[in-house]
Order: C-alpha cells, then sequence, then structure tokens
C-alpha cells in the first residue's frame, strides 16, 4: 500500500547538508524539478528569495544586490532564472566567508553559465527523488556505509515486501509530492511531468524544439534502454525505427544533453581504474531517467504488464526482462542517495565483450569498492555470485565487500562471504 507522504520527508541528503552549512558559506542544492529541493532548502532558510513566484524575478532584475542581503541563512530557489544571482552570491563570499549564509537551489544548469565557476566558494550538493528507506517501505538492517569499512558486517534482517510492492514503488516513484496509490490520478501527474519537460523546459533552456514528437520518441527509446550499455545510435535508430531518413546526430545530441542539464538523465558512468589488473574494460555508461517511474510512464506499461514480462515500446537489446531493468534502476537510485551521503561514487563496471559484468560499483576515494549485482530473485544461488567472486580474485583487499540485492525476505551472509541483501533492508 503507497501513502502519501504528509509533513516534511526526512532526506539522507539533510545531514550532508548541513554538515556542511556548518563549515562553508554557500550550498547549491541542484536536482531535477519535484525531488524536494526547495523544501529541505526552506527548512534552513531565514530569508527566502524564490525566483518563479511572480513579481521576485523582476524585483531583483531592478535590485540584483538585494538577492544576498537580508537574515541569514538566505535562500535563493532556481537560481538559474537568474544567473548573476551566481556570481553575486560568490562575491558576497569573498567579502565575508562565514559559514552558512547561502543556500541555492537550482532545477536545471543554465544556458549561460556564471562568470565564475564559484570553485572553492559555492559546493554544489545532488538531490534525487525518494530512495526506499525515505519512502517509509521498511526499516533498513543493512547500511551502505558500513559496508563501505570494509569490516564485513554481520548481515541480518526480514522483510515483508513483496514483488507487488516493488512494482507498485517503481510505477508510483520517488518524487515526493507526486506519490499516490498506482492508478489513473498517478499516470497523469507523471504524464503532466513529462509533458512540460517537451512543451516548456527545453524551450526554457534556450532549446527550440521543431519536433516535439520526435523528442519523445526518443525519450521512449532511451527509457527502453534503461539499464543497458546500448549506444546513443541504436537508441536514436530505436526511436525512428521504420523511417529510411534517420535524424543526424547533431539533431538528436541536444536531446541527451539538455536532458542532463534538466537532471532528467543520469547515465551511470563506467569504472575505470588502473590500481588493479583490470583490463579491457567499456567506458560506456549505463543509461538512466532520474526515476525509474519515468522510464515506465514513457513506455506506457502497468503494473501487470511488467509483472507478465511483455515487451512494449521501441525495441532495445537486453538480458532479462523490464521489469529486471526497472528493478536495478531503483536499486541504482537508492545506492546513489546512499553512496553520496558516505562521500562515494556509484560507478558500473563491463568487460568490453560483455564476458563479465557488475552492476553497481560504490567507489571510495581511495578506489576501495563495494560491489553490487542486482537480481531480480528471491534466492540466490551460485551461478548469481559468479561475477562477484571473479571480481574477488581480480581486487583482492580493494572488494570491501560483495552483495546481491534481491527481492527476498531474508538478509544474510554466504558461505563464501558475500551478503545477500532484500532491496527494502538496504539503507544509508
Amino acid at each position: 500500500m503507497i501513502a502519501p507522504i504528509s509533513g516534511y520527508c526526512p532526506r539522507v541528503v539533510d545531514q550532508e547538508l548541513d554538515g556542511l552549512l556548518a563549515e562553508l558559506p554557500a550550498v547549491s542544492l541542484e536536482g531535477a524539478k519535484g525531488v524536494g529541493k526547495t523544501e529541505t532548502a526552506r527548512r534552513r532558510a531565514t530569508t527566502r528569495y524564490e525566483l518563479d513566484q511572480p513579481g521576485v524575478l523582476e524585483l531583483l532584475e531592478a535590485d540584483p544586490r538585494r538577492v544576498v542581503t537580508g537574515p541569514e541563512p538566505i535562500l535563493i530557489d532556481e537560481w538559474q532564472l537568474f544567473p548573476s544571482s551566481w556570481d553575486l552570491v560568490r562575491r558576497a563570499v569573498d567579502e565575508d566567508p562565514r559559514p552558512g549564509r547561502f543556500i541555492l537551489t537550482g532545477s536545471a544548469s543554465p544556458e549561460t553559465p556564471p562568470t565564475h565557476s564559484g570553485a572553492g566558494r559555492i559546493v554544489t550538493v545532488r538531490m534525487r527523488p525518494l530512495a526506499l528507506s525515505e519512502r517509509d517501505a521498511e526499516q533498513p538492517s543493512v547500511s551502505l556505509r558500513e559496508l563501505l569499512t570494509g569490516a564485513r558486517p554481520p548481515i541480518t534482517g526480514s522483510t515483508r515486501m513483496s514483488l507487488d510492492r516493488y512494482v507498485d514503488e517503481i510505477l508510483v516513484g520517488g518524487f515526493p509530492g507526486m506519490r499516490s496509490q498506482p492508478g489513473r490520478g498517478q499516470r497523469a501527474r507523471l504524464d503532466g511531468y513529462l509533458d512540460r519537460i517537451v512543451d516548456r523546459d527545453f524551450s526554457a533552456m534556450g532549446h527550440r524544439i521543431r519536433n516535439p514528437t520526435a523528442l519523445r520518441r526518443w525519450l521512449e527509446a532511451y527509457a527502453a534502454a534503461t539499464a543497458t550499455v546500448a549506444s546513443y545510435e541504436t537508441i536514436r535508430d530505436a526511436s525512428t525505427r521504420g523511417e529510411s531518413d534517420k535524424p543526424a546526430r547533431t539533431t538528436t545530441a541536444p536531446y541527451r544533453d539538455t536532458l542532463e542539464r534538466l537532471w532528467i538523465l543520469e547515465p551511470l558512468p563506467a569504472w575505470v581504474t588502473s590500481r588493479n589488473h583490470l583490463t579491457r574494460l567499456t567506458v560506456g555508461p549505463k543509461h538512466h531517467l532520474v526515476d525509474p517511474a519515468l522510464a515506465a510512464r514513457l513506455l506506457g506499461i502497468d503494473g501487470g504488464a511488467l509483472l507478465s514480462g511483455q515487451t512494449v515500446g521501441p525495441t532495445i537489446p537486453r538480458d532479462g526482462s523490464l521489469l529486471g531493468a526497472f528493478f536495478e534502476a531503483l536499486v541504482t537510485l537508492d545506492v546513489r542517495v546512499y553512496a553520496q551521503g558516505a562521500e562515494a561514487r556509484v560507478r558500473h563496471l563491463r568487460t568490453k565483450r560483455g564476458e563479465r559484468e557488475i552492476d553497481l560499483v560504490v567507489v571510495r576515494d581511495d578506489q576501495r569498492v563495494v560491489a553490487i549485482e542486482v537480481k531480480l530473485s528471491y534466492e540466490v544461488d551460485d551461478e548469481d555470485v559468479v561475477h562477484l567472486q571473479w571480481l574477488a580474485d581480480k581486487l583482492g583487499p580493494d572488494l570491501l565487500d560483495a552483495v546481491v540485492i534481491t527481492t527476498g525476505e531474508q538478509a544474510y551472509r554466504r558461505k563464501d562471504g558475500i551478503a545477500v541483501v532484500p532491496a527494502a533492508l538496504l539503507g544509508p
């Protein structure tokens, strides 16, 4: 049962944000529209300039320095609508570098970047849709931060989260203000979100769309490529199947660039390291939208179709089912949220011929890693851990821990030391 969120939903990023504001003068909270940036920032601000409100932008254009005046902390919400605010904050910080002075939020990177990057003055923090633990789906019993210590902690816990519930969470998504039971109303909310991207946000970013239908088809093909390493040529061809006159790369490349600037696409980079004997690794990203719910709506698929293994939308080569790809996307969102809180990065690993693949590699600054495989299965057998065992042989002590994420009920360690963790039991 999906419960709408009432009141403020505590976020993993809260602790990171508070820690940075205690030490630094300015923090910019960036992410897609609807992930909860404004509400999180409001709770910490004394003065607020919400630039998407009528009249506020006009006032600041008449008196730009007003944006850095008032009781602190000062919130500048949707700062990209008034790009000079970035440079005004930077100069204010140069004049007075006390911690906790400014919070900026942004739903897009501006077409014309600020004249100065703000490096050393304004620190950027990414905010994503709600992870499972933030949705109160279950009380997690396994901490990614603890796994990253390399202490190989005991793995325990149980959950009654069913496959049907995971499917519901995939379809509903993690945008706090848009959560309700799967159904027509929820689908309409997500459709409206996607329509705004195509009809309004692209033009607001300075990119005129001459053929909105072509953009929509490209987005559908990208959604069908979720959790794959399909080339962008493959995605383009899938979006124009049956058409002899394919659009040039110069036509489709702006789609990708603009959607990344809007934080709607979040490809998962490949892990490339020189500290061990791993060679011949692919460098291409895995494809992910900011939330798998958007991918499901773009393809027009519901829970029944996912559970029955139906294939819909543009044809993209993949290993496994579409539900398996969406479940991996849900886990990838969770791991990205938790890894950021632990000051780690998330990558994927795949050999060039595809013989070996690790879905998620969580990387510490010292390049030691936790490897995670995602399995749409209730139980784990020896075949499911072959790639993790291969990586353990390659990395030795640089592999801090190895984990299989499942849809099962019990969290435990196998005799070979590999952790088995239901997705609902993984937390920060």
